[in-house]
């Protein structure tokens, strides 16, 4: 910012003395410098408003997260146990779980200043869940195994209690007995679950943008209210 914004007569020791500051403090202070400090503080008390910028991405507190993390730990365990060592699908499904996953955590931290990002990176968790639900399917179709249908009551029971537990802790314990078949499907009916819960995250965080847009309009009215807090 150029100092030709002000009077050529107005020297540093005025604008001190309107601002209310003691120029002894700034002996080296140069007019860019100092523009540069007052935006700061300026951005500084207009970030204190509480109305400025709604804090999110917690992303721990979500279902649709706490879900995938459940995913991953089934999968890490069942590729690594049924698939045989060398074989490149072992590495393709914890991609695809961890992909799922972490794109979720970083939609989610994304979300305070990006709905754009956000919404992009959700749906790359969705992808790569859908992706990871084809290899469990592939995986019952070509060994013959069977793959619960819904309204059977292997997949009712197996939907109840995997609606009902959220902690990975709970599913890495009792598939340690279970079979490949089970573990398949009990995964199966995890991602679905996932998908579903990411499905309604993703709507709300689209009528969220509709509703108050995205940081430049958050920017926007936290600036007026500070200005109009301030009588600016």
């Amino acid at each position: 910012m150029s100092c030709l914004l002000f009077p050529p007569f107005v020297g540093f020791a005025a604008l001190f003395a309107f601002l209310g500051l003691n120029d002894k403090i700034f002996p080296c202070i140069t007019c860019n410098s100092l523009f540069h400090a007052l935006f700061l503080l300026e951005t500084q008390m207009v970030m204190g408003n509480s109305n400025f910028i709604r804090q999110k991405g917690n992303y721990e507190d979500l279902l649709c997260y706490k879900k995938s993390v459940c995913v991953y730990d089934i999968t890490y365990f069942f590729a690594h146990k049924y698939l045989q060592k060398g074989d490149r699908t072992i590495d393709q499904m914890v991609q695809a779980a961890r992909s799922g996953k972490q794109n979720i955590v970083e939609g989610c931290s994304a979300s305070t200043t990006s709905a754009e990002s956000e919404i992009k990176l959700l749906n790359v968790a969705k992808a790569s869940l859908q992706e990871l639900l084809e290899d469990y399917k592939d995986y019952l179709r070509v060994r013959g195994l069977q793959q619960w249908h819904e309204g059977s009551e292997k997949h009712e029971q197996a939907r109840r209690v995997c609606a009902a537990h959220n902690e990975p802790g709970y599913y890495t314990d009792a598939i340690k007995e279970r079979s490949d078949e089970t573990i398949a499907n009990i995964a199966i009916i995890l991602i679905k679950q996932t998908d579903y819960l990411l499905k309604h995250y993703f709507d709300r965080v689209k009528q969220d943008f509709l509703e108050n847009g995205g940081i430049r309009e958050e920017m926007t009215r936290g600036r007026l209210q500070w200005r109009k807090d301030n009588d600016r």
